[in-house]
């Protein structure tokens, strides 16, 4: 049971909604911002974020939950969340940031060799226009630069967040929350102001959470190299795995890539094995074998290393041997 006191409407840029809401199935998006440095703490994880157009509109017109914030390079935002970040390639997620922010387009911001303020938002649902909402009564009419907070039990903020409810659960939108219909009946006195969902996780946010789990290092060769490292799902999502650090291992990148079509695993003892596909189909991958044998880094935290059941699902039915 989410208990939720507070929402916060953020200003959204019209083509930012207009290419998200267009897209079938979103599970998370990146609202970014186009200046590092600024933390984002107006609300707590699991709060609600809701999208209010820039002016000339004036409309609410989707929300999600809050799930982190970081300031991030261009570039590691663009490979953890793609077009989440509101934009069909690279090329034009960076185009629009370097002119919001104002500068030219050195090579450097050409590459996204620069930081932006990524608040990181799950389970988002973006409503067709006349399904938009009115925002709070109280709203400045100047208009509100960077957003505003709002108490969700009662008044204005309460009134926005049950019309986005309303509307999320109707028709056939993809809503990425998961019912927890046990909770429904207990005492609201107990929970304070319950909310019966719980948003799942996206593939971005999975990507950075392994990559602190794994304090930014491949967990076979220790490599810090950010560029290189990537978040490998242990069962793939596509056969059921979830987005949960628990399914993942943040591996260098060729790493991953064996790993992905099974030439390599990693044992529930938690040592990294090299099979002999790979030499057989390759005649060659010495640089690899070098590292069977060798028990991987793992996370500090017990809920956070890879789990045993899935690692020799891996091994059993991805694992060539």
């Amino acid at each position: 049971m989410l208990e939720v006191g507070t929402g916060y409407i953020g200003l959204t840029d019209p083509d930012w909604y207009s290419f998200l809401a267009a897209k079938p199935h979103i599970d998370e998006v990146n609202f970014w911002q186009p200046h590092g440095g600024r933390a984002f703490r107006a609300i707590k994880k699991d709060e609600p974020f809701f999208f209010k157009l820039r002016a000339p509109y004036k409309a609410i017109v989707g929300f999600g939950f809050f799930q982190r914030f970081e300031n991030l390079p261009a570039w590691l935002a663009w490979d953890c969340f793609g077009e989440s970040n509101g934009a069909e390639d690279m090329d034009t997620m960076l185009r629009n940031i370097v002119r919001l922010r104002g500068e030219e387009a050195t090579y450097s911001k050409r590459i996204g060799d620069f930081e932006i303020g990524c608040i990181m938002i799950t389970a988002p649902v973006f409503f067709p226009q006349n399904e938009w909402i009115t925002p709070p009564n109280d709203w400045a009419k100047s208009g509100i630069q960077q957003g505003k907070t709002y108490p969700l039990t009662s008044g204005e903020g309460k009134r926005v967040f049950e019309e986005c409810l309303e509307r999320a659960r109707k028709g056939n939108k993809y809503w990425n929350v998961q019912p927890i219909p046990s909770k429904v009946a207990e005492p609201q006195e107990r929970y304070g102001s319950p909310v019966i969902i719980h948003p799942r996780l996206g593939q971005g946010i999975f990507s950075l959470e392994v990559r602190d789990a794994y304090n930014g290092a491949c967990a076979v060769t220790h490599e810090h190299s950010a560029p290189v490292l990537e978040a490998a799902h242990i069962k793939p999502y596509s056969q059921g795995g979830e987005h949960l650090v628990n399914n993942g291992l943040l591996l260098r990148r060729d790493l991953h890539s064996l790993y992905d079509r099974g030439y390599v695993t990693v044992t529930p003892d938690y040592i990294f094995q090299v099979g002999n596909s790979l030499r057989d189909e390759f005649k060659n991958g010495r640089s690899y074998y070098q590292l069977s044998g060798e028990r991987i880094a793992l996370p500090s935290h017990e809920l956070l290393k890879p789990d045993k059941n899935l690692l020799d699902w891996h091994s059993h039915n991805i694992f060539k041997g």
